[in-house]
């Protein structure tokens, strides 16, 4: 008989719920929630610094499925035992990324390109963009990190701590049972208590985020260094959490290759923040390039000008008859002299 301790933190009894063969993913939903937040906070900042609203969503369209294949690109390149190794899960599940497996720095740096391309289609400055988006990003990585609570996964070792977390084995429907199935119901009975690390992560994600929105309120951070302080507070708290986790991975002289790549990102992003611009960008430089079909108006409108200015060259008399330049200097006096009439007298 399995004796449960109420202080602990239990875990889901399922990830999975299905709408007839249609499978619904906590962790695909906790994705996409967090994306959307991100979006919707980072669209009304960029509003605030003088940017056009809406903006941000056309570069999502651009960003988002780069940060999606990036993340994934970058968990299986980390982790390739797990795929192509002698018993690999193979290719199959290496792009199966709704079962969860992302990783944050190649979702960031593979998005970043999608960005920028967008951004410069649009004549709007990456740096500004990224200022604007970086706190609904941390925010969004602590929403998708409770996909991680639904999976049962990326947790430290074993606690007696009360806010332990309880992993439970899950059944699925061929009878297997096993803690990480994720496709498996609870079968009610607890495997082990371990240090909830994901949602230590959460924690500080949170933290980072209202930082961030304290920081950039009261110094106007601009240019580009208020998302390079995202990713420096980032790294700090990934790295220590990677030293708690002991789920696995690819490790180089027995270090998680994740505590690598946080101390790497570390020194660029406090590099570029002591060497960026100080300051704010102007907003007059965040308005950007009209759209598509904005721009055939704006070619009339020169072209319209140019008939008025043709026009007003020729001069009204008071009876108000237009003239020409030869008629109006025709009229004048003989003792007048026309001036700039443009006729030689031989």
């Amino acid at each position: 008989m399995t004796i449960v301790n109420l202080a602990y933190i239990p875990s889901p009894p399922q990830g999975v719920w299905h709408l007839g063969p249609i499978p619904i993913r906590a962790y695909a939903l906790c994705i996409i929630a967090g994306i959307i937040v991100a979006l919707v906070i980072g669209d009304r900042r960029w509003e605030q610094r003088g940017g056009e609203r809406g903006v941000i969503y056309d570069i999502a369209l651009w960003a988002v499925p780069f940060g999606l294949v990036g993340g994934r690109l970058y968990h299986v390149m980390t982790d390739w035992q797990t795929y192509f190794g002698p018993h690999g899960k193979g290719l199959g599940k290496a792009i199966a990324v709704w079962e969860g497996g992302l990783g944050i720095w190649g979702a960031v740096a593979l998005g970043g390109v999608g960005a920028w391309i967008a951004c410069r289609r649009r004549g709007i400055p990456l740096p500004a963009f990224a200022d604007a988006i970086a706190p609904g990003i941390v925010l969004a990585q602590a929403i998708g990190r409770l996909g991680n609570y639904f999976n049962q996964e990326l947790t430290g070792g074993p606690t007696t701590l009360p806010w332990g977390l309880e992993l439970f084995y899950r059944r699925s429907a061929d009878g297997t049972v096993d803690v990480l199935n994720l496709n498996g119901v609870s079968t009610g009975e607890v495997a082990q208590v371990v240090h909830p690390t994901f949602l230590y992560e959460l924690f500080w994600n949170v933290l980072v985020f209202a930082l961030l929105m304290v920081v950039d309120r009261r110094f106007k951070i601009g240019h580009g260094r208020l998302f390079a302080m995202y990713v420096a507070a980032y790294c700090v708290g990934r790295f220590w959490v990677e030293l708690m986790r002991v789920d696995p991975a690819t490790q180089f002289g027995g270090i998680r290759v994740n505590s690598f790549t946080s101390t790497l990102v570390f020194l660029g992003a406090i590099a570029y923040i002591l060497l960026a611009p100080k300051g704010r960008e102007d907003p007059a430089t965040l308005g950007g390039t009209p759209a598509p079909a904005d721009a055939g108006e704006s070619l009339a409108e020169p072209a319209a000008d140019d008939t008025k200015d043709s026009e007003d060259v020729a001069e009204t008399t008071e009876e108000g008859v237009t003239k020409n330049p030869e008629e109006a200097a025709a009229d004048k006096p003989a003792d007048e002299p026309a001036e700039n009439s443009g006729i030689v007298e031989k």
